[in-house]
C-alpha cells in the first residue's frame, strides 16, 4: 500500500475510489466500506484510497483537551490493517485549525476532486469531515452530482443487539475489559504496542518476571485486571503471556503507578527496549490486593495456569 502525506507528490491518478475517515480500529465497519470501495474499484479502474485523518480531528483546535478520545490504535497500527483490507493508497490529510473551519463544499473539493480525482465516494450514514460536522446525504449527493462524482452511503453495521459497530462502542468494551466482544469486532484481539522498558524488578523477585510496556498516553487501555494474551516480538514470535494491566495494590497501598505487564510463559530472555506487541484474548479477573505476597504468588500461579489452559490447550 502506498502511503501519502498530504502535500507530498501522488501518483499519476485519473480516477479513484474514496473513503474518507480516522479509522481508528480498522473495525467491522470500516472493512465493510473497504470492501465496498473495492467492489466498485474494478468499475471505475482507479485505486481505493482511504483518506486519513492526521492527527484526529478531535485533538485540533477548539475540540482538543476536554473532548479528545483516547485511541484504539495508533497510525502505524491503521495503516497496517489499512492495508491488509485492502486499500491501495492511504492519503494522510493534515488537519489543523484552518482545514477545520472550511465548509463542507470547500473540503469535498479540496479533497476528493482536486487530488484525488474520486469518481466514487463510499461512506456510513453517519460520515463527518472532521469534527462533529455530519455530511448528510442529501448534501453529498449534491456535491457530488456538482463534480460528477458516484455516491454510495452503506447502512450502519450493527450488532446483534442492534448496536452500531464503531469506535466509540469497541473503546467502550475495552475500557469494561470485555476483550472478547472488542475482538469480534475488530476481527483481532485488541492490540496495545510500546517499547519495553525497567521497572522495579518486583515481578522478577516474585518468581515472574514482566516486561514493563511504555504505552503511548492517548491509546485507550482495558480495564485493570488479569488477563491472557500474546506478547509479540519483533521478529514476530507469538509467545503466551498472562497480562497485568494495573497498580500492584498490593505493595502499594494508594495505588502505584499505571502499569502494562505480560508474564511470558516458559520464556526466558531478554526483551529491554524492543518494540512489543500486547493482545489480549481473555480477561481472568480483577486486580485485587493480597493480604501477603505468599498469596499474591498463589495467585499468579494460577493466572499462569489458566492462560496456559485457555491460549494452549
Amino acid at each position: 500500500m502506498l502511503i501519502v502525506r498530504e502535500g507530498e507528490p501522488l501518483p499519476p491518478l485519473e480516477r479513484s475510489v474514496v473513503t474518507v475517515g480516522v479509522f481508528d480500529g480498522v473495525h467491522r465497519g470500516h472493512q465493510q466500506l473497504i470492501a465496498e470501495a473495492r467492489s466498485i474499484a474494478g468499475s471505475v479502474a482507479g485505486p481505493v484510497i482511504a483518506v486519513v485523518f492526521d492527527p484526529h480531528p478531535n485533538a485540533v483546535g477548539r475540540h482538543a483537551g476536554a473532548m479528545a478520545k483516547l485511541l484504539l490504535s495508533d497510525l502505524g497500527q491503521r495503516l497496517e490493517w489499512l492495508d491488509a483490507a485492502g486499500v491501495d493508497m492511504t492519503y494522510l490529510l493534515r488537519w489543523d485549525e484552518a482545514r477545520s473551519l472550511e465548509s463542507r463544499p470547500e473540503l469535498v473539493r479540496s479533497v476528493l476532486v482536486d487530488p484525488l480525482y474520486a469518481a466514487a465516494y463510499v461512506s456510513g450514514e453517519d460520515h463527518h469531515l472532521g469534527h462533529r460536522t455530519p455530511v448528510d446525504a442529501a448534501l453529498m449527493a449534491q456535491l457530488g452530482a456538482e463534480h460528477g462524482i458516484k455516491v454510495s452511503g452503506l447502512p450502519m453495521l450493527r450488532t446483534s443487539a442492534g448496536d452500531v459497530v464503531s469506535s466509540d462502542l469497541i473503546r467502550d468494551l475495552v475500557a469494561a475489559g470485555d476483550v472478547v466482544t472488542a475482538a469480534d469486532l475488530l476481527t483481532r484481539p485488541f492490540e496495545l504496542r510500546g517499547v519495553v522498558e525497567h521497572g522495579d524488578h518486583r515481578g522478577r523477585d516474585l518468581g515472574f518476571p514482566t516486561a514493563n510496556i511504555a504505552v503511548a498516553a492517548d491509546i485507550a487501555l482495558p480495564r485493570l485486571g488479569i488477563y491472557a494474551g500474546w506478547y509479540v516480538r519483533p521478529d514476530g514470535s507469538e509467545h503466551p503471556a498472562a497480562i497485568n494491566v494495573g497498580r500492584r495494590p498490593t505493595f502499594y497501598a494508594e495505588g502505584g503507578p499505571l502499569l502494562i505487564e505480560p508474564h511470558l510463559l516458559d520464556f526466558a530472555g531478554d526483551l529491554y527496549g524492543e518494540h512489543a506487541r500486547v493482545r489480549f484474548v481473555h480477561r481472568l479477573r480483577d486486580e485485587v490486593r493480597f493480604d501477603g505476597v505468599d498469596a499474591l504468588i498463589a495467585q499468579m500461579h494460577a493466572d499462569v495456569d489458566a492462560t496456559r489452559r485457555l491460549l494452549l490447550n
